[in-house]
């Protein structure tokens, strides 16, 4: 396994150098970045070849690998919207995230596949992220990029059955599982997701989760819930999982330094992190 991190878990406003140097003084092998529409976005929709180019030489200045691209704009756009013009938007962000992995060598892009919503039906948005993911998945493989699907609390793809069984119907060797275990807590159990899932996942977010508190407001830092992280360990030792595992934990207001260190030293303490090429 290696040691990635999540753009979102350094403070608003620092360049991409920035994170880039904290991110290795902290221990950290990777960095997942993140394309946004804020105005200081790292990156963003119009951003240039050039611009990514520049933020892959930094990272290969530091050792630090850029091994995928996020972004919230599926929230807005999302691939199962009402609105056509929304889905087209939608699959836009998703093929400008391909580009700037290709362009920087990362090997996953991480998308939200849909939103079930009062207005789209359980039905209709697996109808419509399968169409939209089967198309997308062409443009990956012609890129040899992967994507990440990820399980959030869209009311969609609920269970590691469901999820396996649309990884399959999407039929491509670029379309995968980015699984987030905090994300599994509130209706599941991580180990088990691992499991079922296993070859399917490419990439692993982590974060903590107090069940007690069971909405949004209990996403923590890790050992700060109620996750057992040895079995989440011990659960992708065991379908030799050898991708990147990465927090995507907001910083603190205060002391965001000690906190990147103490989420490196955690990771340690369970993951057996062994830098080995993917």
């Amino acid at each position: 396994m290696n040691k990635g991190i999540n753009a979102w878990c350094f403070p608003d406003g620092l360049h991409a150098e920035e994170i880039i140097k904290k991110a290795k003084a902290s221990g950290f092998k990777g960095i997942e970045f993140n394309v946004e529409e804020k105005e200081d976005a790292i990156l963003k929709l119009d951003s240039t070849e050039e611009e990514v180019m520049n933020i892959k030489e930094t990272a290969g200045k530091y050792d630090i690998d850029i091994f995928s691209i996020s972004t919230d704009m599926l929230w807005k756009y999302p691939l199962t919207s009402e609105n056509k013009a929304v889905r087209q938007k939608g699959m836009q962000v998703v093929e400008k995230m391909i580009r700037i992995a290709d362009q920087c060598e990362a090997k996953t892009v991480l998308v939200v596949p849909g939103i079930v919503t009062e207005e789209v039906s359980y039905d209709t948005a697996y109808e419509r992220s399968l169409e939209a993911m089967r198309e997308l998945s062409a443009f990956a493989e012609e890129k040899k990029i992967r994507i990440g699907i990820e399980n959030v609390w869209n009311k969609f793809l609920l269970s590691p059955l469901e999820m396996a069984r649309f990884i399959e119907e999407i039929n491509s060797p670029y379309a995968g599982v980015y699984l987030d275990i905090g994300n599994v807590v509130y209706t599941g159990f991580p180990e088990q997701w691992i499991k079922i899932l296993a070859e399917k996942i490419v990439a692993v977010h982590i974060k903590d989760f107090k069940t007690s508190v069971g909405n949004m407001d209990g996403f923590v830092p890790l050992l700060a819930g109620d996750i057992a992280w040895d079995k989440i360990a011990h659960a992708l030792e065991a379908i030799n999982y050898n991708g990147f595992v990465s927090p995507e934990i907001p910083p603190h207001p205060f002391h965001t330094d000690l906190q990147l260190t103490m989420t490196s030293c955690i990771m340690d303490h369970f993951f057996p992190f062994d830098w080995r090429e993917n």
